[in-house]
């Protein structure tokens, strides 16, 4: 039976693969000269105009690769270029009829796609059952994005940032002070909400639980939860005997939904996340656990897809390796922190690592998917169960490979680096080792340094996800210092180098501005080592000496960083050495500075080019 279960899961992977490949077509739209044997192009440039009439754009060539992007790598960064000159309420709304034409092509994508599996019966009946309720209730979810992101990013975070002129420090006290932060599960402050702040008539503010700002919503999500509880209760899981923890999964996201004391939010969800944990099949469900749209009070993302596994792909030593070094840095450094030191090794020995696709997705993520995650953030859960690690390396290579050449990869590093970084698409097993170094070692590199308490006493400036995310891909690099071969640090260090000065181009996305500020970190180093430099144009030093003062700048900064996470301390200590915020952050350091700022200005002029060369 587990043997017919994994071919069938074989089976869909190809077909997803496959369906990326066609989807990924749609850049030959591009393409001046198009071949007469490929008709399936009029049917994507007939979607890439319906697309923009929608949203209510011209057809040009920067138009419809900002489209491209937006459908097929679920990107907005291109398509808010395009909208830059528009004003506020009107890009509001292009983004919002871009996220509904997003979501109902693949919501089609994904019917489809369950039809095929029912109509050859692949897998069991119960994960059949599944896939057919998840999709339901992500229908659902995807409807309720709308709302969600009406009533806080656009209603209250930008009432928020008028009255305090965008200073994010005195937003949190002020939201601090007057407790309008959800609880924690010892009645401590939460390093995350569930619940909406909301206006009232007397100038003051009151949270509201997502059951009572989202009523209509959350009554029909757990309406359908409740019916695929009632369906899989006729079923038997005869592959992975796992029906009673899917049960009780289900049925705790129904309580969590439906609580409305506002206290007990974060400990019910927390049971949702229990009994998540306790769930080990190679079909895996992702409910609401990041919180990066929300800067201000973390409030959590409507995230729900159904993640595969792919069954041949060969697990590595990546978690001994991150463990070894942080072994070996903590006993170096010397600061006394038992409860940090024994919930990082706990974690790292406890991880579940899923690598593989998503098979489906719905409300947050048709703005976008993530290349690989560690989850979940509760961290009193994690002590207790440890984490999942899901990455996407197939997916990630595939979309890199499809993507056009770019002018403005070429202005940037002339015709030679640029093709370097094609070439590197190409050397298949290279990549996926540095994809295990950099991506799947990031996602290690979150679990250290931190217990249950870290984030919220560390993030009183409002900016403690600024410092982790350069933390966790720095772990990853350190540990790959400390124990590997560097048989491949050319190719680490031109993915390196291509991915931190890309980052840039996310200035002004805020749901991405912690990727940009950790590509200012790297950037930092990159400058400071004189692997980068910058006068009139971009040199870049590949350099085996270059390389090797890299190392000792990460080494030295990440020790420094580490010693803020052990002594609990405000992150903003440490990122105030490296970045300044004006109008957006800016680097302090005058040199990396003027590059970030002549890239950005190319990046608004010719980001959305072609290399026609």
């Amino acid at each position: 039976m587990k043997e017919r279960f994994y071919q069938d899961l074989r089976m869909i992977y190809k077909k997803l693969q496959e369906e990326q490949r066609q989807l990924q077509k749609m850049y030959k739209c591009l393409q001046p000269h198009r071949s007469l044997f490929e008709p399936e192009l009029e049917e994507y440039e007939a979607l890439l105009e319906d697309f923009l009439e929608f949203v209510g754009l011209p057809k040009d060539s920067e138009t419809m690769l900002a489209a491209i992007n937006r459908i097929v790598n679920l990107r907005e960064d291109a398509l808010l270029q395009v909208l830059s000159d528009r004003e506020e309420e009107e890009k509001i709304a292009a983004k919002e009829r871009a996220f509904v034409w997003v979501s109902r092509f693949y919501l089609a994508n994904f019917e489809r796609r369950l039809e095929w599996i029912e109509s050859k019966g692949l897998l069991t009946p119960f994960y059949r059952t599944i896939l057919r309720g998840a999709h339901e209730v992500g229908e659902m979810m995807s409807q309720w994005q709308s709302s969600w992101m009406a009533q806080i990013v656009y209603g209250i975070n930008k009432e928020l940032f008028r009255l305090f002129n965008g200073d994010e420090e005195r937003i949190v006290e002020m939201l601090q002070s007057k407790n309008l932060l959800d609880l924690g599960h010892e009645g401590e402050v939460g390093d995350r909400c569930y619940s909406v702040l909301r206006l009232k008539e007397d100038g003051s503010y009151e949270r509201l639980c997502y059951a009572q700002a989202f009523e209509e919503e959350v009554q029909e999500v757990s309406k359908r939860l409740e019916k695929l509880v009632s369906r899989l209760s006729g079923l038997e899981d005869e592959v992975f005997s796992q029906k009673e923890e899917w049960i009780a999964y289900f049925q705790a996201i129904i309580k969590a939904l439906q609580e409305r004391d506002i206290d007990k939010l974060i400990p019910k969800w927390a049971d949702v996340d229990r009994a998540w944990m306790g769930i080990t099949t190679p079909i895996q469900i992702g409910h609401p656990l990041e919180y990066y749209e929300d800067h201000y009070r973390k409030a959590v993302a409507l995230e729900w897809d159904v993640r595969l596994s792919d069954p041949d792909y060969p697990k590595g030593e990546r978690a001994k390796k991150m463990e070894a070094m942080f072994r070996s840095l903590y006993q170096r450094i010397g600061i006394e922190a038992p409860t940090i030191f024994e919930q990082t090794i706990s974690n790292l020995q406890k991880v579940q690592l899923y690598v593989g696709r998503p098979f489906s997705y719905y409300g947050s993520e048709f703005n976008g998917l993530f290349s690989a995650q560690v989850v979940p953030n509760d961290e009193k859960v994690s002590q207790e169960y440890g984490k999942k690690i899901f990455a996407y390396p197939d997916l990630i290579l595939q979309t890199q490979r499809a993507k056009p050449k770019m002018r403005l990869t070429r202005e940037i590093f002339g015709r030679e680096l640029a093709q370097k970084f094609r070439e590197l698409l190409e050397d298949e097993k290279s990549w996926h080792t540095i994809y295990d170094i950099t991506t799947i070692g990031h996602e290690y590199g979150h679990i250290l340094w931190m217990d249950e308490s870290s984030e919220a006493v560390m993030n009183a400036s409002g900016m403690f996800k600024l410092a982790e995310e350069f933390k966790a891909t720095t772990g990853g690099l350190v540990a790959y210092f400390s124990y590997e071969a560097p048989r491949l640090w050319e190719e680490l260090l031109l993915d390196h180098i291509q991915r931190s000065v890309a980052l840039i181009g996310w200035m002004e996305v805020p749901e991405v501005l912690p990727y940009y500020v950790e590509g200012l970190l790297h950037l930092q180093g990159l400058f400071e080592s004189g692997i980068l430099r910058f006068e009139e144009r971009l040199e870049v030093d590949m350099g085996l000496e270059a390389f090797e003062r890299l190392k000792k700048w990460y080494l030295v900064t990440y020790e420094d960083l580490a010693r803020v996470y052990l002594k609990k301390e405000n992150v903003k200590k440490f990122l105030d050495k490296m970045i300044v915020k004006d109008k957006n952050y800016y680097p302090k350091d005058k040199r990396v500075d003027r590059f970030v700022r002549h890239y950005y200005g190319l990046y608004q002029k010719i980001g959305r080019e072609l290399d026609k060369e």
